[in-house]
C-alpha cells in the first residue's frame, strides 16, 4: 500500500520544513527526513504498519528541533509534534501519544533490543527506517559521517566528538543487531557492518 495516510495543511507543512531550516544543517534536515519517508514506504509495501498516520508524523517530526550537543532533541521534537498535531489536525483520530512516543525513542539509538519495545513492530521498524543509513552504499554513508562531523563542529570539542562517535560506532558494530526488526536486519545488517569495519578502521 502507499505510505500516504496523512496529507498535511499547507501551512502545518510550511512551518515542518521551516522548523529542519534552523539551525542550518549538514545531516539532520529534511533531506534526511524525505529518506527516512521512503523507508516507511519499503516497509509499507512489505511487513506493513499498524498506525501508518502515527508512524509518518514521527518520521515528520522526528529530528524537528536539533541542536547539536544538546541532549533535549527528541524530547523538544515530540512536543512541537504535539503541539502541532493538536493545532492543525485536531479532527484527525491522530494518537499523538504513540507519535511523541516514537520520536522519544530515537534518543535511545544504539541502547534498544527488541526485547525493549513490549513486541511493537512498528516502533522497531520506525528506529530502523531512521537508522537505514548505516547501510547505505559507502558512498552516501560517508557523506552522512561527515555531516554529523559538521554538525558538531563548533559545538562539541573535536577531539571529544571523535572519542564519543567512535564508541559510538564500535559499540553498533559490537551489537548481535544492529537493526530491531527482523526486515531490516536481513536487508542491510551486512553492508551496515561493511560500513562500520570501513570507517572504524578495522
Amino acid at each position: 500500500m502507499s505510505f500516504e495516510p496523512l496529507s498535511l495543511p499547507a501551512a502545518m507543512q510550511a512551518d515542518l520544513e521551516a522548523a529542519y531550516a534552523m539551525p542550518p544543517r549538514a545531516y539532520h534536515g529534511y533531506p534526511h527526513v524525505r529518506a527516512v519517508l521512503q523507508h516507511c514506504q519499503t516497509v509499507a509495501e512489505g511487513p506493513g504498519w499498524r498506525r501508518p498516520r502515527e508512524v509518518q508524523l514521527a518520521a515528520l517530526y522526528h529530528d524537528a528541533i536539533y541542536d547539536a550537543g544538546r541532549s533535549d532533541n527528541e524530547a523538544r521534537s515530540a512536543a512541537l509534534a504535539r503541539a502541532q498535531i493538536e493545532r492543525w489536525l485536531p479532527g484527525a483520530g491522530v494518537d499523538v501519544a504513540q507519535v511523541e512516543a516514537l520520536i522519544l525513542l530515537t534518543a535511545r539509538h544504539g541502547t534498544l533490543a527488541a526485547a525493549d519495545l513490549d513486541g511493537d513492530p512498528d516502533a522497531a521498524l520506525f528506529l530502523d527506517c531512521d537508522m537505514a543509513i548505516l547501510g547505505a552504499p559507502a558512498e552516501v554513508f560517508d557523506a552522512y559521517d561527515r555531516g554529523i562531523a559538521e554538525e558538531y563542529a563548533g559545538h562539541v570539542p573535536g577531539f571529544l566528538f571523535r572519542l564519543n562517535r567512535r564508541r559510538f560506532l564500535k559499540h553498533l558494530l559490537r551489537s548481535p543487531r544492529i537493526f530491531l526488526s527482523d526486515f531490516f536486519h536481513a536487508r542491510l545488517d551486512a553492508a551496515a557492518r561493511a560500513n562500520l569495519r570501513r570507517r572504524l578502521g578495522l
